[in-house]
């Protein structure tokens, strides 16, 4: 990076950070303002500005407000208050932030329930929420009925968007409530340390977990992002992904609504409508998930795909090896990617746009953040400790497991962490007496390099990078050097275990077009991975299974293995001999797990 660069970066930074600082500082003066009352201050001052558009609907602050004040009065004819939850189940659309807005208004908590889940896992959900009332899009009414036979307990069900045999009229309620200011004491008591929101894990790995989000992280996070996009009233926010996320439905909500710009709701993402949305709400600004703008690269080019008035990208997950492409294809000036987690106390931003970089700490304001990395075992999948006890820091270049300093100091912008719904799951992730006795740390789960400059780089999620050939194998970089390939759409990269074998053998599954060549991508990997990271066997899917944030899932994959019997798709297997692909077949299967075929 050259001289002038650095200097350029460097005030960028310097810029930014200050923003976002005195932003988040701020919270912390009033600790009895909430996220309603700063809501309800802006929607006072700009009651005229759009603050939401979704389909043929544009609605003002002070119409969100009244819509808003309508629930809360909803929530407490129910005896909803302060300590209490609602649980929310709806797809994307205006009416999800009026609810949740509401229901904060009453001085409850609002939980946001994955829109995708069925029977166990949505059960799973309502059961930890908390909740004894549910607001529930009609348009999922059959997606609930298959989890109420594993309910703990009933709740009582209000339909809205139509109406449901055997389910309250939540429509109706709301018509008899008055949209007027609420009583000055509505939310007396409740403080920054209040629960707003639940938000539930991905639940890649197994059953999602209720991630709690008090008042004060809610400001904190909303303020951090629309600080770091030096968003003002004039910004549109286009949202394509779910509410019911920390991303969409926080950050991304947030980085607008603080400071009375709007947000643009799509019901659901679509690649081939993305930037024509863009140009028809005349949006600046959009959130991502790398695996969207993936997508959107795949897609055929459209006439006007860049002629739109966008200026910022925000969001996580966008790999290098697809950024510059993306950026030049669709004409988008700025960058703007993090990192952190719905629950986590890790967060960080890269303000400057430097590709791949997931965010940067300058020396001079490492004391302001709470970030380090730990040199990590990945056997034991934990931090090593030296002779001393304690953890050891990493050097630049080395990777190690991302940690958060647990603090509730405000100059510590990052440093609470308000943990799950259940205590046991929180206290799994504090990491105890770290650096010094009696210090904590919270687990990110995510392993991370940093450069001499102070740039954060992703590496993998601890249990995706495995051993092979002595090695540490990263399932993130072996995916990139992958999907660079001619046809290749998406790739899934993750370890198998081989009978016999020490560690996991590589193993990727691939969604490729008709110009993918296993010959041609052979050579491909061998030119680019080194031996032990080259991948053993291939299998060819016709699409690959995702949350409902973009988010690919390796569980299932791991456990099906390289078997052909157990798996419908073609595998190839890379034949020791002269290190082509050949067509994995049952009695080739029998030679490798009885040990005949040495790999």
């Amino acid at each position: 990076m050259g001289f002038f660069r650095r200097i350029r970066n460097e005030i960028i930074y310097v810029r930014a950070a200050l923003r976002t600082l005195k932003r988040v500082g701020d919270i912390y003066k009033t600790p009895d303002r909430t996220f309603p009352d700063m809501f309800e201050e802006i929607a006072k001052a700009k009651p005229n500005n759009a603050a939401i558009y979704f389909e043929d609907r544009k609605i003002t602050f002070r119409e969100l407000d009244e819509a808003a004040n309508r629930y809360a009065r909803w929530a407490m004819a129910q005896g909803v208050g302060r300590g209490d939850v609602v649980a929310l189940l709806m797809e994307n659309r205006a009416e999800y932030v009026i609810a949740w807005l509401g229901i904060m208004k009453a001085g409850a908590s609002a939980a946001l329930i994955n829109n995708n889940l069925v029977k166990g896992p949505l059960a799973h959900s309502l059961n930890i929420s908390g909740a004894t009332h549910l607001v529930l899009g009609s348009e999922l009414a059959d997606a609930y009925a298959t989890a109420v036979d594993q309910l703990e307990h009933p709740f009582t069900v209000w339909a809205t968007g139509a109406q449901i045999v055997g389910m309250q009229n939540l429509d109706a309620a709301l018509a008899q409530q008055s949209g007027d200011p609420l009583p000055a004491d509505t939310r007396k008591g409740v403080t920054l340390n209040d629960n707003g929101l639940f938000i539930y894990t991905s639940g890649t790995t197994g059953n999602p977990k209720a991630a709690r989000l008090t008042h004060a992280r809610v400001l904190t996070m909303m303020n951090g992002f629309s600080a770091g996009a030096n968003a003002t009233e004039s910004d549109r926010m286009y949202i394509a992904m779910p509410l019911y996320h920390s991303a969409g439905g926080v950050c991304a909500v947030g980085t607008t609504l603080t400071v009375g710009g709007s947000i643009i709701i799509r019901r659901k993402f679509s690649a081939r409508e993305f930037f024509a949305d863009c140009r028809k709400y005349d949006a600046t600004m959009f959130q991502y998930i790398g695996e969207l703008c993936r997508y959107l690269l795949n897609t055929e080019k459209q006439p006007k795909e860049n002629r739109h008035k966008i200026r910022l990208a925000i969001g996580n997950g966008l790999r290098p090896e697809i950024w510059p492409a993306f950026q030049k294809r669709f004409k988008v000036p700025h960058i703007l990617e993090f990192y952190g987690a719905t629950e986590g106390n890790v967060a960080l931003m890269n303000y400057d746009g430097t590709v791949g970089s997931v965010g940067r700490i300058p020396g001079w304001a490492k004391k302001r953040f709470n970030v380090e990395l730990a040199r990590f075992d990945l056997e034991a999948e934990m931090p090593v400790r030296g002779a001393d006890g304690f953890c050891i820091k990493c050097g630049p270049g080395e990777a190690g497991e991302a940690i958060g300093k647990i603090s509730t100091d405000p100059n510590t912008p990052t440093g609470r962490f308000d943990g799950y719904a259940r205590k046991e799951e929180t206290e799994k992730k504090i990491l105890r007496d770290v650096f010094e006795k009696g210090d904590a740390w919270f687990r990110t789960g995510d392993l991370l390099r940093q450069d001499e400059l102070g740039y954060f780089y992703f590496v993998d999620r601890i249990g995706d990078t495995f051993r092979w050939k002595g090695e540490n194998v990263s399932t993130a970089e072996v995916s990139e050097a992958i999907s660079v390939f001619p046809g290749i759409q998406e790739a899934n990269v993750y370890g198998v275990h081989v009978p016999g074998a020490d560690g996991r053998a590589g193993m990727a599954t691939i969604v490729a077009d008709n110009a993918f060549d296993i010959d041609r991508f052979q050579k491909h990997i061998d030119k680019e991975l080194p031996e032990y990271a080259r991948p053993l066997f291939i299998r060819m899917s016709g699409g690959m299974e995702i949350t409902g944030t973009f988010k690919q899932r390796k569980v299932e994959l791991v456990k099906e293995g390289f078997d052909p019997r157990e798996v419908e798709d073609a595998i190839y297997f890379r034949s020791p001999v002269d290190g082509h692909f050949v067509p994995l077949d049952a009695a080739l299967y029998e030679r490798i797990c009885g040990g005949e075929i040495r790999i």
